[in-house]
């Protein structure tokens, strides 16, 4: 994908960790648009229309989100504008324009009550308000758009934002043992390797003559799995001072005001097929993250 193959390329919540990443992969390649919040506002549906109407974006990459998980239950106003209803509108606006819609969703529209990796087609029920209204989005952008393509991806991190690996490193600093939840079940994804594939995908939309066949809702996420305690004793397997000791906790001993799904794996097997795509291991893109990090 470059310039003589699309014209302008929307990336929302290009500070957040996906949207960064896109907006790496992507400069120099595209003409890219990454509006502030004072120029496109996800919580107003008036502002939404308006940069869209004024910019005219020929694909939209929407990578923002509101992905406070614990504030949800409390916030589910805000919640649903930015998850649901904002997705909706702009991906009515693209159907409208002819514009392609690639859009990021999450492991948590399942309830983890399966014991096996879960495919595109399984029944989804949400177990906290995040969750729900992600799934509100993926029905909305399905129901406005002919072709949109939904990634579903799993605990995304990566040196920026606010994330599990950042939220270990700071709470690791200062204390010498760190009790991590170690009975939730699930695949580590870097922002890195997410937005990388995210844009192979798109260069085989802009290229790709039988785009209709290749739409809808696809799984993308690391291979592997592991737990919170796991994903945590493996950071700091890179401290270059003395880790904190993990002791594994069960989901019962911390208590959030969020519902997480104890299982919640995913199979990629669909976005293999249609795009060619896998993402590397947990292990291997934590140790692609690692290696540049900065521990100060």
């Amino acid at each position: 994908m470059n310039r003589s193959d699309v014209g302008a390329v929307l990336i929302t919540g290009a500070t957040g960790q996906v949207g960064y990443q896109l907006l790496n992969e992507l400069s120099g390649r595209v003409q890219i648009l990454s509006p502030s919040r004072s120029e496109l506002d996800l919580l107003s549906e008036s502002s939404i229309r308006r940069y869209l109407d004024a910019n005219t974006p020929r694909l939209i990459f929407n990578a923002a989100a509101y992905t406070a998980v614990d504030r949800a239950e409390s916030d589910s106003d805000a919640a649903r504008k930015v998850n649901a209803i904002a997705p909706e509108i702009m991906a009515n606006w693209a159907h409208r324009a002819g514009a392609g819609f690639i859009h990021f969703s999450t492991d948590y529209v399942f309830n983890g009550e399966k014991r096996s990796p879960y495919v595109e087609e399984d029944p989804t029920s949400p177990l906290n308000v995040y969750g729900q209204t992600k799934r509100e989005g993926e029905l909305a952008v399905m129901a406005a758009h002919l072709r949109p393509v939904i990634l579903r991806t799993s605990w995304v991190y990566g040196p920026r934002g606010a994330n599990f690996l950042l939220t270990m490193v700071r709470l690791g600093k200062t204390n010498p043992e760190l009790r991590v939840v170690n009975d939730q079940v699930g695949a580590p994804t870097s922002s890195a390797a997410l937005a990388k594939a995210a844009v192979a995908i798109a260069d085989t939309l802009v290229q790709d003559s039988d785009v209709p066949t290749k739409s809808g809702i696809y799984h993308l996420t690391a291979s592997g799995s592991t737990t919170w305690a796991g994903f945590a004793e493996e950071i700091f397997s890179y401290s270059p001072v003395k880790p904190p000791r993990i002791v594994g906790i069960a989901t019962s001993e911390y208590p959030t005001p969020a519902r997480r799904p104890a299982y919640s794996l995913l199979d990629n097997a669909r976005v293999q097929r249609d795009f060619g795509v896998s993402l590397p291991s947990w292990k291997e893109q934590l140790g692609d993250v690692m290696r540049g990090f900065r521990w100060e």
